[in-house]
C-alpha cells in the first residue's frame, strides 16, 4: 500500500531531526563554542537550499492564492448581508478563541514561572549568542506603526504595492491585511454586479486551479525540503538551548496541547457538531504541514483542501474563512506571546501588575491578529508587547534558540484554530438555509 504523503513527510522530519542531533554531537564545536565549520558550510550551502527550494515554491503563489481564495469565497457567498454574518460570527470565534489562548498562557506560565529557574551565565551567553538576531528584531519592531496608523493602512492605497511588499514586510502600508482587504472589496463587487463579472469570475476561478496545481507540485518535493529545514536547525542548535530553556519549552507545549485537546475539541464538538476524532484525523496532513513549514500562509493550500474533501465544509466558507484566518487568526502565536511576555518578566525580575497582565493578554489578542503567517512573523510584535510593560526588549534574544522549533508548534496551533472556525460556521450557515 502506497504511503501517504503526509506521513512521508513526518518520516522525513523525524530522519532529518535524528541526522542533525548526530551531526551536532559529532561534530566538535571551536574553541569560543561556535558551530563546526565544516558543518556550518553544509547547513549553509547545501541543506539550507534545499529546503528554501521548496519554500520558496510554496511562497511564489502564496499572494495569488490569497487573493483568488478570498475573493471567490466572498463572491460565492453571493449576498452581501450573508457575508457580514458569516464575517461577524467568524471575527467573533477568533476573538474568544484568541483571548482564551493568551489568558491560558498567561496562566501557566503564572504557575510553572519557567524564567526563574533561567541561570545567569546561561542567560548573558544566549543574549551574546543571538545579539545580531536580536539587534534586527528591534529594528523591525521599532518600525512598527500606531494602532490608528494600522487599521487605516488595512486600506490600501496602491493594492499592487502591497502585493510586492507583503511577504517579506517591506510593504508601505497593511501588507498581507491590505491585500485581504481588496480581494475582499472585489469580492463584495462581484456579488454586486453577478451578471456583468462573470469572465473575472472564471479567470479567478482559472488561476485558482492554477495555483492549486503549482501547489501538488511543490507538495512532491515536500519529504526532501523538510528533511533539509529539520536538519538545519537542529545540527546547529543541539539539545543545548533546548534543555536550558526546557521549562519554557514544557510551558509553552503545555499551553499549545490544551489548547488543541479541550478548547478546540470543545467547541468543535458543540458548535461544530463534529465529533474531535473525525476532526483531527481529517486535519492530520495540514497539521503536519503546520509543523514542518512553520507557516499559516503555506500551509493554506493544504488546510483549503482537506477541510473542503474530508470535513464537508462548504468552498465558500472555507475560502474565506481560512484565508482570513491565515493573518488574523493566530490563536496559537497570541498564546506563545503571553506566554514569552511572562517568561522573560521573571527572568529579568520584572512583577507585572494585575493592569499589566490584562494589558499583555489584550495585546497579544491584538498582535496575533495582526502578526503576517510567515515563519518567525510573531517576533518584532512579542517586542512591542515585553516594552509595553516594561521588561527590556533586548530579552528577546533568550529565546531566540527555541524560537523556530516553538514557531512549528503554534502554528500547528493556527491552522487548526482556523479549520475549528470553519467548521463552527459552515455548520451555524446549515442551519441558517434551513
Amino acid at each position: 500500500m502506497r504511503a501517504k504523503l503526509h506521513h512521508v513527510i513526518l518520516a522525513a522530519m523525524i530522519v532529518g531531526a535524528i541526522a542533525g542531533l548526530i551531526a551536532n554531537e559529532m561534530a566538535p564545536r571551536t574553541a569560543s563554542g561556535a558551530p563546526n565549520a565544516m558543518l556550518a558550510w553544509i547547513v549553509t550551502n547545501i541543506a539550507e537550499p534545499v529546503g528554501q527550494v521548496f519554500l520558496r515554491l510554496i511562497y511564489m503563489i502564496a499572494l495569488p492564492l490569497v487573493f483568488c481564495a478570498l475573493a471567490l469565497g466572498v463572491a460565492g457567498i453571493g449576498d452581501v448581508r450573508k457575508l457580514g454574518r458569516i464575517g461577524l460570527r467568524t471575527l467573533l470565534l477568533t476573538v474568544v478563541l484568541s483571548g482564551f489562548s493568551v489568558f491560558l498562557g498567561v496562566m501557566l506560565t503564572k504557575t510553572i514561572r519557567p524564567g526563574a529557574a533561567l541561570p545567569p551565565d546561561k542567560r548573558a551567553a544566549l543574549m551574546e549568542r543571538f545579539t545580531a538576531q536580536a539587534g534586527t528584531t528591534l529594528a523591525n519592531a521599532g518600525k512598527a506603526k500606531t494602532i490608528r496608523d494600522a487599521l487605516l493602512d488595512i486600506i490600501p492605497k496602491n493594492p499592487l504595492q502591497e502585493m510586492v511588499g507583503a511577504m517579506d514586510g517591506s510593504s508601505p502600508g497593511g501588507g498581507m491585511l491590505a491585500v485581504m482587504f481588496f480581494a475582499v472589496m472585489v469580492g463584495i463587487a462581484i456579488t454586486i454586479v453577478p451578471d456583468k463579472t462573470q469572465p473575472l469570475v472564471a479567470l479567478l476561478e482559472s488561476m485558482y486551479e492554477v495555483v492549486m496545481t503549482i501547489i501538488n507540485m511543490a507538495m512532491r518535493l515536500a519529504p526532501v525540503g523538510v528533511a533539509a529545514l529539520v536538519f538545519s536547525l537542529t545540527s546547529l542548535m543541539g539539545f543545548d538551548i533546548v534543555r536550558t530553556l526546557g521549562w519554557f519549552v514544557v510551558c509553552a507545549l503545555g499551553g499549545f496541547i490544551i489548547q488543541m485537546a479541550l478548547v478546540y475539541s470543545g467547541i468543535v464538538a458543540l458548535f461544530g457538531g463534529m465529533t474531535p476524532r473525525r476532526f483531527y484525523s481529517g486535519i492530520s496532513e495540514a497539521m503536519v504541514t503546520g509543523f514542518a513549514t512553520s507557516s499559516s500562509s503555506a500551509t493554506l493550500p493544504t488546510a483549503l483542501r482537506v477541510t473542503q474533501e474530508n470535513l464537508g465544509v462548504r468552498r465558500d466558507i472555507a475560502g474565506f474563512v481560512l484565508t482570513v484566518g491565515s493573518t488574523a487568526n493566530q490563536n496559537g502565536t497570541a498564546l506563545y506571546e503571553g506566554v514569552v511576555v511572562l517568561f522573560l518578566a521573571q527572568v529579568f525580575g520584572v512583577e507585572l501588575t494585575l493592569i499589566q497582565q490584562v494589558t499583555v493578554v489584550l495585546m497579544a489578542v491584538l498582535a496575533g491578529i495582526g502578526t503576517a503567517g510567515i515563519p518567525g512573523g510573531s517576533l518584532p510584535m512579542i517586542v512591542l508587547v515585553l516594552q509595553s510593560v516594561g521588561v527590556p526588549g533586548e530579552g528577546i534574544c533568550i529565546i531566540l534558540g527555541v524560537d523556530r522549533l516553538l514557531d512549528m508548534c503554534r502554528t500547528v496551533v493556527n491552522v487548526t484554530g482556523d479549520i475549528a472556525i470553519a467548521v463552527c460556521v459552515n455548520r451555524s450557515e446549515s442551519r441558517a438555509a434551513r
